[in-house]
Protein backbone atom coordinates (compact mmCIF):
# COMPACT_ATOMS: atom_id res chain seq x y z
CA UNK A 1 0.00 0.00 0.00
CA UNK A 2 1.12 3.52 -0.75
CA UNK A 3 0.01 5.33 2.37
CA UNK A 4 1.57 8.79 2.85
CA UNK A 5 3.70 8.53 -0.29
CA UNK A 6 3.34 11.76 -2.22
CA UNK A 7 4.55 12.57 -5.71
CA UNK A 8 4.80 10.59 -8.89
CA UNK A 9 7.80 8.60 -10.07
CA UNK A 10 7.26 9.63 -13.72
CA UNK A 11 9.24 6.54 -14.81
CA UNK A 12 12.53 8.19 -13.74
CA UNK A 13 15.18 7.61 -11.12
CA UNK A 14 15.39 9.86 -8.07
CA UNK A 15 18.31 11.89 -9.42
CA UNK A 16 16.63 12.27 -12.81
CA UNK A 17 13.40 13.47 -11.18
CA UNK A 18 15.33 15.97 -9.06
CA UNK A 19 17.12 17.35 -12.12
CA UNK A 20 13.86 17.44 -14.08
CA UNK A 21 12.02 19.46 -11.46
CA UNK A 22 15.02 21.72 -10.90
CA UNK A 23 15.08 22.57 -14.60
CA UNK A 24 11.30 23.00 -14.76
CA UNK A 25 11.31 25.36 -11.76
CA UNK A 26 14.14 27.37 -13.38
CA UNK A 27 12.13 27.68 -16.59
CA UNK A 28 8.97 28.59 -14.69
CA UNK A 29 10.71 31.31 -12.70
CA UNK A 30 12.42 32.69 -15.79
CA UNK A 31 9.45 32.68 -18.19
CA UNK A 32 6.63 32.68 -15.59
CA UNK A 33 4.62 30.33 -17.82
CA UNK A 34 5.60 26.96 -19.32
CA UNK A 35 3.86 24.11 -21.09
CA UNK A 36 4.45 20.51 -19.98
CA UNK A 37 2.52 17.31 -19.37
CA UNK A 38 -0.26 17.38 -16.80
CA UNK A 39 1.35 15.00 -14.24
CA UNK A 40 4.64 16.96 -14.36
CA UNK A 41 2.77 20.24 -13.96
CA UNK A 42 0.85 18.96 -10.96
CA UNK A 43 4.03 17.79 -9.24
CA UNK A 44 5.89 20.96 -10.25
CA UNK A 45 3.44 23.09 -8.26
CA UNK A 46 4.82 21.96 -4.92
CA UNK A 47 8.46 22.53 -5.93
CA UNK A 48 7.75 26.02 -7.31
CA UNK A 49 5.67 27.04 -4.29
CA UNK A 50 8.40 25.86 -1.92
CA UNK A 51 11.07 27.85 -3.79
CA UNK A 52 8.99 31.04 -3.66
CA UNK A 53 8.32 30.49 0.06
CA UNK A 54 12.07 30.05 0.63
CA UNK A 55 12.71 33.25 -1.33
CA UNK A 56 10.28 35.20 0.86
CA UNK A 57 12.57 34.59 3.86
CA UNK A 58 15.26 36.66 2.11
CA UNK A 59 18.21 35.41 4.16
CA UNK A 60 21.63 34.24 3.05
CA UNK A 61 20.82 30.67 4.09
CA UNK A 62 17.60 30.77 2.07
CA UNK A 63 19.47 32.10 -0.96
CA UNK A 64 22.02 29.29 -0.69
CA UNK A 65 19.26 26.72 -0.31
CA UNK A 66 17.54 28.00 -3.44
CA UNK A 67 20.84 28.08 -5.33
CA UNK A 68 21.60 24.48 -4.39
CA UNK A 69 18.31 23.36 -5.94
CA UNK A 70 18.05 25.72 -8.93
CA UNK A 71 21.77 25.94 -9.92
CA UNK A 72 21.32 29.26 -11.73
CA UNK A 73 22.42 32.58 -10.27
CA UNK A 74 20.18 34.61 -12.62
CA UNK A 75 17.07 32.63 -11.68
CA UNK A 76 17.80 32.88 -7.95
CA UNK A 77 18.31 36.63 -8.29
CA UNK A 78 14.94 37.01 -10.04
CA UNK A 79 13.31 34.73 -7.47
CA UNK A 80 14.54 36.79 -4.52
CA UNK A 81 14.35 40.28 -6.02
CA UNK A 82 11.19 40.14 -8.12
CA UNK A 83 8.97 37.21 -7.18
CA UNK A 84 9.48 37.34 -3.40
CA UNK A 85 8.35 40.97 -3.39
CA UNK A 86 5.43 40.23 -5.72
CA UNK A 87 4.07 37.45 -3.47
CA UNK A 88 4.93 39.10 -0.16
CA UNK A 89 1.32 39.20 1.06
CA UNK A 90 0.17 35.90 -0.51
CA UNK A 91 0.30 32.77 1.62
CA UNK A 92 0.89 29.94 -0.83
CA UNK A 93 -0.88 29.16 -4.08
CA UNK A 94 1.61 30.94 -6.30
CA UNK A 95 1.01 28.76 -9.37
CA UNK A 96 -1.94 27.82 -11.56
CA UNK A 97 -2.29 24.70 -13.73
CA UNK A 98 -4.48 24.95 -16.82
CA UNK A 99 -5.28 21.91 -18.96
CA UNK A 100 -4.18 22.34 -22.56
CA UNK A 101 -5.57 19.38 -24.50
CA UNK A 102 -3.66 16.36 -25.75
CA UNK A 103 -0.22 16.20 -27.35
CA UNK A 104 -0.10 15.05 -30.95
CA UNK A 105 1.82 11.81 -31.35
CA UNK A 106 1.33 10.08 -28.02
CA UNK A 107 -1.92 11.72 -26.88
CA UNK A 108 -0.40 12.75 -23.54
CA UNK A 109 -2.48 15.25 -21.54
CA UNK A 110 -0.76 18.64 -21.68
CA UNK A 111 -1.00 21.55 -19.27
CA UNK A 112 0.17 25.11 -18.91
CA UNK A 113 1.58 26.01 -15.51
CA UNK A 114 1.99 29.70 -14.73
CA UNK A 115 2.58 32.02 -11.84
CA UNK A 116 -0.64 33.58 -10.56
CA UNK A 117 0.19 37.28 -10.93
CA UNK A 118 2.65 36.77 -13.76
CA UNK A 119 4.36 39.40 -15.86
CA UNK A 120 3.15 38.84 -19.43
CA UNK A 121 6.32 40.40 -20.87
CA UNK A 122 8.58 37.88 -19.08
CA UNK A 123 7.72 35.00 -21.43
CA UNK A 124 10.35 34.82 -24.18
CA UNK A 125 12.23 37.86 -22.90
CA UNK A 126 15.60 36.10 -22.92
CA UNK A 127 15.12 34.94 -26.52
CA UNK A 128 14.27 38.49 -27.58
CA UNK A 129 17.40 39.78 -25.85
CA UNK A 130 19.51 37.06 -27.50
CA UNK A 131 18.16 37.99 -30.94
CA UNK A 132 18.82 41.69 -30.31
CA UNK A 133 22.38 40.99 -29.17
CA UNK A 134 22.99 38.76 -32.22
CA UNK A 135 21.82 41.56 -34.52
CA UNK A 136 24.14 43.97 -32.75
CA UNK A 137 27.02 41.51 -33.02
CA UNK A 138 26.30 41.02 -36.74
CA UNK A 139 26.60 44.77 -37.33
CA UNK A 140 29.96 44.98 -35.56
CA UNK A 141 31.72 42.30 -37.64
CA UNK A 142 30.75 44.11 -40.86
CA UNK A 143 32.68 47.14 -39.66
CA UNK A 144 35.52 44.89 -38.52
CA UNK A 145 35.52 43.04 -41.85
CA UNK A 146 35.95 46.31 -43.71
CA UNK A 147 38.88 47.19 -41.48
CA UNK A 148 40.34 43.71 -41.95
CA UNK A 149 39.96 43.98 -45.75
CA UNK A 150 41.95 47.19 -45.85
CA UNK A 151 44.63 45.63 -43.63
CA UNK A 152 44.82 42.52 -45.83
CA UNK A 153 45.17 44.67 -48.95
CA UNK A 154 48.07 46.46 -47.32
CA UNK A 155 49.71 43.18 -46.31
CA UNK A 156 49.17 41.73 -49.79
CA UNK A 157 50.90 44.74 -51.32
CA UNK A 158 53.78 44.32 -48.89
CA UNK A 159 53.97 40.57 -49.60
CA UNK A 160 53.97 41.09 -53.39
CA UNK A 161 56.84 43.57 -53.13
CA UNK A 162 58.71 41.12 -50.88
CA UNK A 163 58.23 38.34 -53.44
CA UNK A 164 59.54 40.56 -56.23
CA UNK A 165 62.53 41.46 -54.11
CA UNK A 166 63.19 37.80 -53.40
CA UNK A 167 62.95 36.94 -57.09
CA UNK A 168 65.47 39.53 -58.04
CA UNK A 169 67.84 38.63 -55.22
CA UNK A 170 67.72 34.93 -56.00
CA UNK A 171 70.73 32.98 -57.27
CA UNK A 172 71.46 32.89 -61.01
CA UNK A 173 70.54 29.22 -61.10
CA UNK A 174 67.04 29.98 -59.73
CA UNK A 175 66.62 32.82 -62.21
CA UNK A 176 67.49 30.48 -65.09
CA UNK A 177 65.01 27.95 -63.72
CA UNK A 178 62.25 30.61 -63.68
CA UNK A 179 62.95 31.42 -67.33
CA UNK A 180 62.53 27.78 -68.24
CA UNK A 181 59.26 27.46 -66.29
CA UNK A 182 57.98 30.80 -67.58
CA UNK A 183 57.59 32.74 -64.36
Amino acid sequence: MRHNMSGRKLNRTKSHRKALFSNLVCSLVEHEQISTTLPKAKDLRSFADKMITVAKKNTLAARRQALSFLRSEEVVTKLFDVLAKRYEKRNGGYTRVLKNGLRHGDCAPMAIIELVDRDVKAKGLRQKQDVASKKQVEKEPVEKKEAVKTETKKTKDVKSTDVKAKKTSATPKAAAHRKVIGK
